[in-house]
């Protein structure tokens, strides 16, 4: 006669755990009151609110909570008691929040509350060393080609004076680097940096712009023309200067600030060309005519007046 091999089936923490809760525990609400009551204070517990079954005769119940400040949070005691025993004892009491409970929000690092114009005079803003804005830039740490004048196999070649080399990055560097080194050169090109803007940092910086003055903002929207087209607009430099410039007019709201070449404004140069003052016109002199000009003009009588020794 052959037996049928019966597996194991694993059970659960949550199979285990009884629906319905035990009728002695959940009739023990005077006795979780009077638990809440001890750990928080007279007429700060509310009314019962509920219970739950945690397990097999273990039940929390649910009380309000009355404090100020603790809207929605309710006191919860958790009541248990032995198998076949029928007292039932006190387990925990704590207050927890509701479903409708006031929380604080959840905590985030300072490197993430950050904002813009966050920072004062005087705070210092650390700039993590895998910034995705920003890339390697030149450091002073590359070894030259075998062919330059100031690699090691050529140093001993030249004289000092033409080729000096310079230890340490040119961030260290006490004073100006010596003529021939790869430092002097990139100090001339403007190169000497030890990170730059990645096109990560170039982009964020673009749509950053391009959102505060950029061809969508209500003013670029009502007005005349655009900035590529503007005296005002001051270029820069980059890549960046193919979609943005600096404002220079006074009266626009973008005074100083980096624009996009499509934002526009009512200060737009030729916009509105302001016309001449009007000038009256030179006088005509006809000189082909005389013109007499008595010295004592006549009175408005025209009878002659009798001259004295005549009758």
């Amino acid at each position: 006669m052959r037996r049928r091999r019966r597996e194991a089936i694993p059970v659960s923490a949550a199979t285990t755990r009884s629906r319905t809760p035990d009728r002695l525990c959940a009739e023990a609400v005077d006795l979780a009151r009077t638990a809440a009551e001890e750990a928080a204070a007279p007429g700060v517990v509310g009314e019962h609110e509920g219970l739950i079954s945690e397990g097999d005769r273990v039940v929390t119940h649910f009380f309000g909570c009355r404090e100020p400040g603790y809207r929605g949070w309710r006191w919860a005691v958790t009541v248990a008691r032995a198998s076949r025993a029928k007292i039932v004892t006190i387990d925990e009491a704590v207050l927890l929040p509701g479903p409708d409970a006031v929380l604080a929000p959840e905590w985030v690092p300072w490197s993430e509350r950050l904002r813009p114009g966050d920072m004062g005079p005087g705070d210092l803003l650390p700039t993590d060393a895998e910034d995705l804005r920003l890339e390697p830039g030149f450091t002073g740490e590359e070894e030259p080609p075998p062919s330059s004048a100031v690699s090691h196999e050529m140093a001993d070649l030249v004289e000092a004076e033409d080729a000096e080399l310079t230890l340490g990055t040119p961030a260290h560097l006490a004073m100006a680097p010596a003529r021939g080194t790869i430092a002097a050169v990139a100090e001339e090109l403007g190169m000497r940096r030890a990170r730059v803007l990645s096109r990560y940092g170039l982009h964020t910086a673009a749509d950053r712009w391009e959102d505060d003055f950029g061809a969508k903002t209500p003013m670029a929207q009502a007005a005349p023309a655009s900035c590529v087209s503007c005296g005002f607009l001051t270029p820069i430099g980059g890549s960046l200067g193919q979609a943005f410039g600096v404002c220079a007019n006074e009266f626009s709201p973008a005074d100083g600030r980096v624009v996009s070449l499509a934002y526009g404004c009512g200060g737009h140069s030729e916009a509105a060309v302001m016309p001449k003052p009007p000038q009256p016109p030179p006088p005509v002199v006809d000189e082909t005519r005389v013109d007499p000009f008595p010295l004592h003009p006549a009175p408005e009588d025209d009878t002659p007046s009798a001259e004295p020794g005549h009758a």
